[in-house]
C-alpha cells in the first residue's frame, strides 16, 4: 500500500468561483475509485488582503471600487455567476453577502485542520458567506459556525484572540507565491500537478486517475 494522494487546494472563502471548485472537484473525486487514499488540505489565499473587516456597502460597491468596472457590469457579472452556480447546485445570494476581511477565516480553517474537520468547516463557511449573508469577519460568527461542525468553540475564541494559526496563513500565502500561483482556486495534486480554476468535475477524475497510473506504473518498474 503506497502513501495517499495528495490535493492542496489554494482558494478564499471570500471567491465565488473556489466556492463552485470545491463542489466541481468533490464530484469529481466521487467518481475515482481511490478517493479513499486521497488527502485534502484546504491552503489559505487572500484575494483582496485590503478588505476591511466592516465594508461599508454591498458585493457590487465592493467590486466597482476594487475591480474599477462599471457597475452594471458588476451586476452582469454576478448574474452570471449565480446562474453557473445554480447549474452545480451552488446558491449565491449576492444581495444578502457581507463583504469582509477574510484571514480570521482562514485562521480557523487550519484550526479545523488539526482536529480534522477542515473540509466541513470550508463547506460551512462558503454557504454562510455566499448563500446565508453571515459576517465572517467577526470572532464570535466564526465560532458559531466552527462549533456548528464539531469544533470547540472556546478554543476558536481564544485561537483567533491569540493569533495561533496567524503564521500558517502567512505560509501559505508565500508557498502559493512560491508556486507562482496567483489566482484561485488553485489545485495541486500529489506535490507535482497544477490545475487552475473550477474546472469540470471529470478533469479532475482523469488527473487523479493519471496521478494513480503514473505511480502504479513507477512502482512496477522499480
Amino acid at each position: 500500500m503506497g502513501s495517499p494522494v495528495t490535493v492542496d487546494i489554494w482558494s478564499d472563502i471570500a471567491c465565488p468561483w473556489c466556492y463552485l471548485g470545491k463542489r466541481r472537484f468533490e464530484a469529481g473525486l466521487a467518481q475515482f475509485d481511490g478517493r479513499d487514499d486521497v488527502v485534502v488540505t484546504y491552503h489559505s489565499f487572500e484575494l483582496a488582503p485590503d478588505t476591511p473587516v466592516d465594508f461599508d456597502g454591498s458585493e457590487v460597491d465592493f467590486l466597482v471600487q476594487h475591480k474599477g468596472l462599471p457597475s452594471a457590469q458588476v451586476r452582469q457579472m454576478l448574474a452570471q455567476m449565480t446562474e453557473t452556480g445554480a447549474q452545480d447546485g451552488v446558491r449565491y445570494d449576492f444581495d444578502a453577502l457581507r463583504h469582509t476581511n477574510t484571514r480570521k477565516a482562514h485562521e480557523v480553517l487550519h484550526l479545523a485542520k488539526a482536529d480534522g474537520l477542515q473540509r466541513q468547516l470550508a463547506a460551512r463557511l462558503f454557504a454562510a458567506y455566499f448563500t446565508e449573508g453571515r459576517h465572517l469577519g467577526r470572532d464570535d460568527e466564526l465560532a458559531d459556525l466552527a462549533a456548528e461542525v464539531g469544533l470547540d468553540r472556546d478554543e476558536v475564541l481564544i485561537a483567533l484572540e491569540e493569533g495561533t494559526y496567524a503564521d500558517a496563513v502567512t505560509a501559505d500565502i508565500e508557498q502559493a507565491r512560491a508556486y507562482g500561483i496567483t489566482g484561485v482556486p488553485f489545485f495541486v495534486l500529489d506535490g507535482r500537478y497544477g490545475i487552475s480554476g473550477a474546472q469540470a468535475p471529470e478533469t479532475f477524475t482523469s488527473a487523479l486517475e493519471q496521478v494513480r497510473d503514473e505511480r502504479d506504473g513507477s512502482r512496477s518498474h522499480g
